[in-house]
């Protein structure tokens, strides 16, 4: 590989781990100069604003289909029902995300092999 991609997939590890570590730091410094000054540490508000916008933000990327066509649709939309019904039944974030991704792959697959 030419040294212009590896610096491009080095740099871009160190941004998503930057992007990633420094709330974390952020976060723990906050609570811990709340603690050393022994009063209640809350979150700021913008966090719990943020947070559920970003997650929104990506569900609605990742509900369009890569390759618009009926098996991506269908594969989509039933991944979709499943999620939600499975984060209905277990109030987790893993479990429905598992079961939502496994049932889009294994639809998706069986609609380019057997349709």
């Amino acid at each position: 590989m030419q040294t212009d991609i590896w610096i491009a997939i080095i740099v871009a590890a160190i941004g998503t781990y930057v992007l990633r570590v420094a709330p974390l730091l952020w976060t723990q410094r906050h609570f811990n100069k709340h603690k050393a000054n022994n009063t209640q540490a809350r979150l700021p508000t913008w966090l719990s604003v943020l947070g559920p916008l970003m997650i929104a933000a990506m569900l609605g990327a990742s509900l369009i289909p890569k390759a618009p066509s009926a098996a991506s649709w269908i594969a989509t939309g039933v991944a979709t029902v499943i999620t939600i019904l499975v984060w209905r039944k277990t109030k987790a974030l893993g479990l429905p995300v598992f079961f939502g991704v496994a049932v889009f792959g294994v639809i998706y697959w069986c609609a380019l092999h057997f349709l």
